[in-house]
């Protein structure tokens, strides 16, 4: 057997932690956001998804669609426990594990065909774990590359299992279809179609070299690859590199600072509630900025002083963001912690400033809060997307 990758994507999380917690919400469409101009939908139900919700739609746009919504603002802490959950579980299920975001991870079984025999029933296995021990179903998708995988998982939801054998990659991207082969937009869409290509085989029929000339040299090559099946390699991070981190990807491209600051400010409180978990303290953070036609920048920052809270992570990735950001419509953001070292050291080696002392004693309180089923609103989050 050859390489063998899982991609296990938790089912409208935000939204199924809401119906968990609160069974009659169930069957009704649900949206995950505060209502305001200025405030988008970080997630939503299913029921709601019928109606053309989505992710990071301006929440006016998305009570227009579904005006009968039930509208609950987010709570981060409880979504990052209930992720802790299912992501232990994952972990414990096989070494190469590397997560990608709250609601997201990849494992390496490659080489465990005595453990695992079948990675099908290594699947099923598995969704029963995480539905009996969390409650919450999962998608999973099984490839031969993390890329196919992570469209697998999302090809048959909620509650999927989608295995794509190997050499079958190319005949999958084509039943997947041009405008979900992931990192396509929708500038890249509206460009390729200006030229005819409106499908993936007819994607496929374009040289590398042309397609370089047509879009550059990184979106010609992407292109070439995924119309391929193959791995363009952006999952290609060691899962035991040391850091913390999460991303979102966007569609459509967002574009509003708005917009990207409340996502920004989720996933802040996202990586630094995990790392107090792990109790751990980072000494830089970086930012990863995705545009529409692939051209990624990565932005970090090691400050002079300590970084311990949530506050202090969203100030420094708004700064990286800020300093870059060109206008552009923004297809994936991203937020890593790095430099990880135990928190222990900071704590009794350092003098901490009574601003970041209060907070991280807050943050530490609100966490241990959060465990024992006991949820608090911070005053800064009142009113915004993300917010616990």
């Amino acid at each position: 057997m050859g390489q063998v990758f899982f991609h296990i994507d938790l089912d409208a999380f935000f939204a199924s932690v809401e119906l968990l917690d609160h069974p009659e919400y169930r069957g009704k469409p649900l949206i995950i956001g505060t209502p305001g101009p200025r405030h988008v939908a970080s997630t939503c139900s299913y029921e709601a998804r019928k109606y053309g919700v989505h992710s990071a739609m301006p929440m006016t746009t998305a009570l227009r669609l579904c005006p009968d919504a039930i509208c609950v603002p987010g709570r981060m802490r409880r979504y990052s426990e209930k992720s802790r959950e299912v992501m232990a579980i994952i972990g414990s299920f096989a070494p190469g594990f590397l997560q990608v975001s709250v609601d997201e991870a990849f494992l390496d079984l490659t080489g465990m065909e005595r453990i695992y025999p079948l990675p099908g029933k290594a699947a099923r296995i598995l969704k029963e774990r995480i539905l009996d021990e969390t409650g919450l179903t999962v998608s999973i998708g099984v490839a031969s590359s993390r890329f196919i995988a992570k469209l697998a998982s999302d090809f048959n939801k909620p509650d999927g299992l989608t295995i794509v054998p190997p050499g079958q990659e190319e005949a999958f991207v084509d039943r997947v279809g041009l405008r979900k082969l992931w990192g396509i937009g929708d500038s890249m869409l509206s460009a390729l179609g200006k030229r005819g290509i409106t499908t993936v085989p007819a994607l496929r029929s374009y040289p590398a070299e042309h397609l370089r000339t047509l879009f550059g040299e990184k979106s010609g090559e992407y292109l070439y690859k995924v119309s391929r099946g193959i791995d363009p390699g952006i999952y290609a991070k060691d899962a035991k590199t040391r850091s913390i981190s999460t991303e979102r990807t966007f569609y459509p491209d967002i574009f509003s600072l708005d917009t990207i600051d409340s996502y920004l400010l989720e996933m802040s409180e996202e990586v630094m509630f995990r790392s107090l978990d792990e109790k751990k303290v980072p000494r830089t953070v970086s930012v990863k900025l995705r545009y529409g036609d692939f051209s990624t920048i990565s932005m970090q920052e090691t400050p002079g002083i300590g970084i311990y809270s949530s506050s202090d992570v969203f100030e420094l990735a708004k700064g990286l963001l800020r300093s870059r950001y060109k206008g552009e419509g923004v297809r994936l953001l991203g937020i890593a912690l790095q430099g990880i070292y135990d928190s222990e050291e900071i704590e009794q080696g350092e003098f901490f400033r009574d601003k970041e002392q209060k907070e991280r004693r807050l943050e530490k309180t609100i966490l241990s809060l959060s465990k024992k089923g006991q949820h608090l609103v911070r005053a800064r989050n009142l009113g915004r997307d993300g917010g616990s």
